[in-house]
């Protein structure tokens, strides 16, 4: 089959989506089947990842034009993104495209309440971390006398938290009863004493496991590959109870939070009670393998 993806691979310090696009493009082509990424003559099947324009202009309408004019090709619309972090026009043509496409995976459940979505032509599909991440896993049950805790993020948009990362930041070096580390991009004039800049994944899988404990503090997230990363390489995961997709990721070896000051006592409560929360955390095994190998069930099924 012929198959066109509207984004293409990448390299470097990318999000969930970008690696799940990689590892997709990957298993089509070592399954024999033609992988292209620009509108042309005899595709099969079209594998939408985001609705706005790709590099060379092609939006959602232009791939609903393409299966008007050609209808056995089929359209598959992976909603990875429902625009919650700054981007509500992407939260509109998502809503706009439901009706339209031939089969919708979700990253989460709370994606798809999100955009209101209630058809049957769709599944739910958690995302999953690159295998190389189990590489270095962290398998130590006991805690230094200082916890080292960290959290990643390629993006600066308000909603991963910021602020309460700036506050935790201030905690931490008035009291010395944690070590907060960052890693990533930050938004002009925000400064953490522990800082390192966005790093390729080849480095992170190496990096991230010199850490005790992870943070999260982002809001609404559709698919939240950070905090998966961090269980693959056996790191403990305190989190937003509004997280979006994070409370649906984080089933082994997390505590949740609300606010600062829960925050606080969820961190205490992971490091009290450390070996459990490690020896639980341990227990995830998923990768965007098996991820990709539902998806790749599913291009089986529309051909």
């Amino acid at each position: 089959m012929k198959i066109y993806i509207n984004r293409q691979p990448k390299v470097g310090p990318w999000g969930g989506g970008a690696k799940t696009v990689n590892k997709l493009s990957e298993s089509l082509l070592a399954n024999g089947h033609i992988v292209v990424y620009q509108l042309q003559k005899d595709i099969d099947i079209i594998f939408c990842f985001d609705p706005r324009p790709n590099a060379f202009g092609e939006n959602i309408n232009h791939l609903y034009a393409y299966r008007d004019a050609f209808p056995k090709t089929k359209i598959i619309q992976r909603v990875g993104d429902v625009g919650t972090h700054g981007k509500p026009e992407l939260t509109h043509i998502v809503k706009q495209c439901l009706d339209k496409s031939d089969y919708f995976i979700f990253p989460s459940r709370w994606a798809m309440d999100y955009v209101n979505y209630s058809g049957d032509n769709c599944s739910i599909i958690h995302n999953g971390p690159m295998k190389e991440f189990y590489a270095n896993r962290n398998e130590r049950t006991e805690l230094p006398k200082v916890p080292r805790v960290v959290t990643h993020h390629w993006s600066t948009n308000p909603r991963k938290g910021f602020g309460l990362y700036k506050k935790f930041d201030e905690f931490c070096q008035q009291t010395g009863e944690f070590e907060f580390h960052y890693i990533g991009q930050v938004p002009n004039g925000c400064v953490f004493k522990n800082q390192l800049p966005p790093m390729a994944a080849a480095n992170l899988v190496s990096q991230l496991p010199n850490y005790d404990m992870y943070l999260t503090a982002s809001e609404e997230e559709a698919g939240a590959n950070h905090v998966l990363e961090s269980l693959a390489v056996g790191l403990p995961v305190i989190y937003k109870q509004d997280g979006g997709s994070i409370p649906e990721y984080c089933a082994f070896g997390s505590k949740e939070y609300s606010d600062f000051s829960s925050m606080i006592e969820s961190l205490r409560k992971v490091r009290d009670n450390y070996e459990n929360y490690k020896l639980d955390c341990l227990k995830y095994s998923d990768t965007n393998d098996s991820v990709v190998g539902k998806y790749y069930d599913i291009v089986r099924r529309l051909q």
